[in-house]
């Protein structure tokens, strides 16, 4: 086991968070700080790494119990203005999902595939103190003898919303590149044919799982910037990939490491949960996540001083080879090349945009480094860290 030179403990930077005295910095911050006085001296003088994202997250929802009715209803089909909803749990509990469209969208009357609302425009508008049309209808039984029921509802009405998103937060992903002979729709925005363009989802060096590659302070019980309040990690999320081809710096360039997250809708706001619609794919939501990062050693000061130039990620066809299960090499970029504005593939120069929102990050990595400060946020051990292999 290695021996480093520095060591604190959680008890200890959780001491100086109470006592107003931690030193705590962006992703962004630490980047210059290591570079200028090392991984060691790095450690001694920072004691948490505030981190933020801010992107489309199609795998996410909530857990919604919206009441007892009168007479008392067992809803077997549940809409939230005209999205459905999963009933399938218990009398009035539901679950709905932010890539759940609406049944009965206008726009898809106009332009069939096409959908302008969905569920998470649903959680957008429940954050935002809006009404919402709940309709549910059962079969009928001795103890829950009613078959059907509409209302409006608002956030404060629900006696419990939790969101708990089964995959978000993903470590790294691909730079999508259309390399046919016609434009396509994909959740990686549109691509334009014979690659005149490259959309890439992530907030480099700002990333989460990016500034801590193995997981070494985040797991089960993680303590978490959420949607705008606080979260926690549940457990790795689906299609969690520990064992992607890793970079020498502990990084990968390949979609990687991913988190089940959940916190009290209650405590969050629509400013940090949006509903998005894209053309040709469907709905999603945008979700803000920042995770804190103690600085236990100078391994963790080095995992968190990498630079948007130390990150790289791989080049993907999304009109044949990602649909396919093909791979093919087009070749790896930094996001520093990428947030340049333009990359090449195969010779020519390709402009680039982002799906994630690095103004948006960094604003959430501020924010959840003000609460550290403020001694309104204090670090969780996890239980159990995530798997890293």
């Amino acid at each position: 086991m290695t021996q480093w030179k520095v060591q604190k403990t959680y008890e200890e930077i959780n001491a100086r968070i109470k006592s107003g005295e931690a030193v705590v910095v962006t992703a962004e911050e630490m980047v210059g700080i290591v570079r200028e006085h090392g991984p060691e001296e790095a450690a001694r003088k920072v004691d948490v790494v505030t981190t933020g994202t801010f992107s489309p997250m199609c795998s996410s929802g909530a857990f919604i119990n919206f009441g007892h009715s009168q007479p008392t209803i067992k809803a077997s089909k549940v809409w939230l203005n005209g999205v459905s909803a999963y009933a399938g749990l218990a009398a009035v509990d539901i679950y709905i999902g932010a890539a759940e469209v609406a049944e009965d969208d206008p726009l898809n009357k106009v332009y069939p595939g096409e959908f302008r609302y969905g569920g998470g425009h649903v959680l957008e508008d429940l954050l935002a103190g809006k009404k919402i049309v709940l309709k549910a209808i059962g079969y009928g039984t001795d103890c829950y003898p009613n078959k059907g029921m509409e209302k409006e509802v608002t956030l404060k009405d629900l006696p419990y919303a939790l969101l708990v998103n089964p995959r978000n937060c993903y470590q790294n992903y691909n730079c999508a590149v259309n390399l046919s002979s016609k434009t396509i729709y994909t959740y990686m925005g549109t691509l334009r044919p014979l690659g005149k363009n490259a959309n890439y989802c992530s907030a480099g060096e700002l990333s989460p799982l990016l500034n801590d590659p193995y997981y070494r302070t985040i797991g089960l019980g993680t303590r978490i910037f959420l949607g705008g309040g606080i979260g926690y990690v549940g457990w790795h999320g689906s299609q969690h990939n520990p064992g992607a081809p890793r970079l020498a710096n502990g990084t990968t360039s390949r979609p990687a490491g991913t988190l089940m997250v959940h916190g009290d809708m209650k405590q969050m706001s629509s400013r940090w949960l949006k509903g998005i619609s894209m053309q040709g794919y469907g709905c999603t939501v945008a979700v803000g996540i920042g995770i804190p990062i103690p600085i236990l050693n100078e391994e963790m000061a080095l995992f968190t001083g990498v630079s948007d130039a130390d990150l790289m990620t791989q080049i993907v066809d999304y009109s044949y080879d990602y649909p396919h299960g093909v791979k093919r090499n087009y070749g790896e970029v930094t996001y520093a090349q990428l947030k340049s504005g333009s990359i090449v593939v195969n010779g020519k120069d390709v402009p680039t945009a982002p799906l994630s929102s690095v103004v948006r990050a960094r604003e959430i990595a501020l924010t959840l480094k003000a609460w550290i400060e403020k001694g309104d946020f204090l670090l969780e051990k996890p239980i159990q860290t995530l798997p890293d292999k």
